[in-house]
């Protein structure tokens, strides 16, 4: 009996420096620190040394723990969370784009390639094949991992809306760097930029309706959204954010990672109303609905917006939620009938054109089946 714990422990000890040991991984990135946390501490989004939502968010909506969370999307009952065919798509060579054109152009998930006011913009990209610290854990769907930062031109802004894995790609952000002129992200996210070897002078953080402009042909607006941040235990201590970008000709918007709030009407009578937004739809479950909206809330958050036209994202190539990997794809487009925008449901890699030109999308998603 004691050399048996003898041996669990040593066991244990060995599975603790090994976890203590990974976590070293630069990865995981750097909490702020130094001025950081000066300019930090003067947010009004800020208190207790983290910052908070506008309004009340508990990050569960049950008495489940977050273990009992994991537990269960892993081993419990689920529908179709991926699909078994090949996801469709269009790989848009973006180095051959005219600059002058106003496009985007959905990367998959979160990810997006931006053209607007002459400039190029790239917005969360990750083009690593799993999203998360641990190998296979989130790993994405077959046929959605097109790009790499190869096929990127030069960027002249990188935005990322918070540091979560699905978002904040650190072997994107290194593969990056040479091709990125200005970085612009919330509070404290530059942390991580910093731990990776860029140059500061060119990561610009800023607070919730904060503008950055760098050029007269382009505003990026940081704007608030409903979520939390962190990549290891520590949660909250950089902020979490969406942009709404405007040039002298059109305006767009991307929420990032956030659940249904008034923060979005506020958005539309601020920097609205906007040509064309690109809103988080997908891995919503009802244990944790206060951090990502489902279909129906996006689709008014859209009208709230006062938009014109309205892609869903956050959905399409990676699983997070336990929900059908289509279901956000098809409840959009029911939610959106009868609605004042246009649904545009492209295929990854389409190019979206802002000028006003005829385009129809097809449901894409009917084609490929599921296990």
């Amino acid at each position: 009996m004691i050399r048996s714990i003898k041996i669990l422990a040593t066991i244990v000890a060995l599975c603790g420096l090994g976890i203590a040991f990974y976590l070293q991984h630069p990865l995981f990135g750097k909490l702020p620190s130094g001025e950081q946390l000066t300019r930090i501490a003067q947010s009004p989004n800020h208190a207790d040394s983290v910052f908070h939502n506008q309004i009340d968010t508990p990050m569960l909506t049950t008495d489940e723990s977050q273990v009992s969370i994991m537990l269960g999307n892993a081993f419990g009952k689920k529908g179709n969370p991926r699909p078994q065919g090949t996801i469709p798509a269009i790989k848009t060579d973006l180095k051959a784009l005219d600059a002058a054109q106003d496009l985007v152009i959905w990367l998959g998930h979160s990810s997006y390639f931006v053209q607007l006011g002459g400039q190029r913009i790239l917005i969360d990209p990750v083009f690593s094949t799993n999203a998360a610290p641990v190998p296979m854990a989130n790993v994405a769907f077959d046929g959605t991992s097109l790009y790499a930062a190869d096929d990127m031109p030069e960027i002249d802004f990188l935005l990322i809306t918070h540091d979560h894995y699905d978002h904040l790609d650190y072997p994107s952000i290194r593969a990056l760097q040479p091709k990125v002129k200005q970085v612009v992200t919330g509070l404290g996210v530059g942390a991580h930029f910093e731990a990776w070897g860029y140059d500061m002078q060119t990561v610009h953080e800023a607070d919730w309706h904060e503008a950055v402009q760098r050029v007269p042909e382009l505003q990026i607006h940081v704007t608030p959204a409903r979520h939390f941040s962190g990549r290891t235990f520590t949660r909250d201590k950089s902020l979490w954010v969406g942009f709404a970008l405007v040039s002298p000709q059109r305006r767009i918007f991307f929420s990032g990672d956030s659940g249904y709030a008034p923060h979005f009407a506020e958005i539309g009578r601020r920097y609205g109303p906007f040509d064309w937004v690109g809103l988080d739809t997908g891995q919503y479950d009802p244990r944790w609905a206060n951090v990502h909206m489902n279909p129906e809330q996006a689709a008014q958050a859209a009208e709230d917006l006062q938009a014109r036209a309205f892609t869903p994202g956050h959905a399409g190539r990676f699983s997070i939620s336990p929900h059908d990997w289509d279901d956000p794809f098809k409840r959009i487009t029911v939610a959106s009938q009868g609605r004042s925008y246009a649904l545009w449901t492209p295929e990854i890699g389409r190019s979206l054109h802002l000028d006003g030109r005829a385009q129809t999308f097809a449901s894409w998603w009917e084609a490929v089946t599921v296990r």
